[in-house]
C-alpha cells in the first residue's frame, strides 16, 4: 500500500523524463560534439562570430523589461481588482481578454500599432504634438516595442497571480496597520510586499522562463535583427541543417541562463515571509 502513490505518479514521472529531461541532456551533450564526433568547445568558440554576445544582452534586456513592465501593471490591476466596486467582474473580463489572444495575432496587431508610417501610434503622437517615430530605428526602440507587444498578452496572468495572493492577506492586518497611523505607501512596503513574496517568485519564474523562450513575437516584429537568443538558435539552424551543433550550442547558452535566473528568484523569494 504504501508504493501506491509513487505507482501512480509513475507514469507522469517516465513521461517527463523520456520526452524533456532525456532530450534537454542530449541537446546539451551533443553542443559539445565538433563536426568529427570528438567532444570540445568548437560549437561555442564558433558561436562568436554570430553576435552571440549581443543576442545575450539583448535577450536579458527584453526579460527584464517586459517583468518589470509586467509586475508594475500587475500590482496596479491587482490592487484594484481586490476592491469591491460596481462593474468588477466586467473590467475583469476585460482584463483577462488578452489571454485569449494568438501570439501570431498579438504580433500582427502591434506591428499595425507600431507601424512607422500610417501606425496607430504615431497616428497619435502625429495628431497630439505633430511629431511620427520610427519604432525600429534603434535596436532599443525595436526591443522596446516587442517588450510592449509581450506586456501587453500577458499581463493578466501576473495580475491573476497577485491577485491571489492579494485576497489571501488578512483584512485585519491593514486595520491595525490603519489605526497605527501607517499610509497606504507603507501598508503596500510592509504588509503587502512581504505576504506576497512567494506569490511574486511564482508569478516571475512562470513568466520570466517563457521570457527567455519568447519567440514568435519578436520573429514577426523585428525579424532577426536585432537577435534574441531564441531567434539566433532558430537562424542557426535552419541556415546551418543538417550539421546543428552551432543551434544546440546556442540553446545550451539559452538553458544556462534559464537555470540561473531560477535559481536567483528562488533564492531571494521562496524564504518564509514573515
Amino acid at each position: 500500500m504504501r508504493l501506491t502513490p509513487f505507482l501512480l505518479v509513475l507514469p507522469a514521472v517516465g513521461y517527463i523524463v523520456a520526452f524533456s529531461f532525456f532530450p534537454t541532456i542530449d541537446a546539451v551533450y551533443l553542443s559539445f560534439q565538433d563536426p568529427h564526433g570528438g567532444l570540445s568547445l568548437h560549437n561555442y568558440q564558433e558561436l562568436a562570430y554570430f553576435n552571440v554576445g549581443g543576442a545575450v544582452l539583448d535577450t536579458v534586456l527584453v526579460t527584464v523589461g517586459a517583468l518589470l513592465i509586467q509586475l508594475a501593471l500587475g500590482f496596479l490591476v491587482a490592487s484594484v481588482l481586490s476592491r469591491e466596486f460596481l462593474g468588477k467582474r466586467a473590467l475583469s473580463t476585460i482584463t483577462i481578454i488578452p489571454m485569449g489572444v494568438a501570439t501570431v495575432v498579438a504580433a500582427i496587431t502591434f506591428s499595425f500599432i507600431f507601424q512607422t508610417s500610417g501606425g496607430y501610434a504615431n497616428t497619435v503622437l502625429h495628431s497630439l504634438f505633430g511629431i511620427n517615430v520610427n519604432w525600429y530605428q534603434t535596436s532599443l526602440s525595436s526591443l522596446l516595442v516587442v517588450m510592449l507587444a509581450d506586456s501587453w498578452k500577458n499581463t493578466p496572468i501576473v495580475s491573476l497571480i497577485l491577485l491571489a495572493g492579494m485576497s489571501s492577506i488578512p483584512r485585519e492586518l491593514y486595520y491595525s496597520a490603519a489605526i497605527d497611523g501607517a499610509g497606504s505607501v507603507r501598508r503596500f512596503i510592509h504588509i503587502t510586499l512581504p505576504n506576497l513574496r512567494s506569490f511574486i517568485g511564482v508569478a516571475l519564474i512562470l513568466r520570466g522562463v517563457q521570457e527567455f523562450n519568447i519567440f514568435a513575437l519578436p520573429l514577426i516584429l523585428i525579424g532577426d535583427h536585432p537577435p534574441l537568443l531564441t531567434t539566433l538558435v532558430y537562424n542557426l539552424y535552419t541556415t546551418t541543417f543538417p550539421e546543428v551543433g552551432l543551434a544546440l550550442a546556442a540553446a545550451t547558452v539559452l538553458l544556462g541562463f534559464i537555470l540561473v535566473f531560477m535559481g536567483v528568484v528562488i533564492k531571494l523569494t521562496g524564504g518564509r515571509s514573515s
